[in-house]
């Protein structure tokens, strides 16, 4: 093997090294990301239970009256 090959072959290995851990990498990113949307989803959907119960504890407001307009 001439010095060129073996550097050419040293080159190509690094390459598919650090590709590999760029997939990890965003693969763990995206599982990170999934886990917080998770988290932040039941957040959300626990403040809105709670919301719509304290809503039918709470008496039904009266309808508000149509302002009259007034003649110019």
């Amino acid at each position: 093997m001439s010095p060129e090959s073996i550097a050419r072959f040293d080159r190509r290995r690094l390459a598919a090294e650090e590709g590999a851990q760029a997939l990890a990498e965003v693969e763990r990113h995206a599982v990170e990301v999934r886990e917080n949307m998770a988290r932040l989803r039941e957040l959300r959907e626990t403040r809105e239970a709670a919301d719509a119960t304290r809503r039918a504890l709470l008496p039904e407001p009266p309808p508000k009256k149509r302002a009259r307009k007034l003649p110019r």
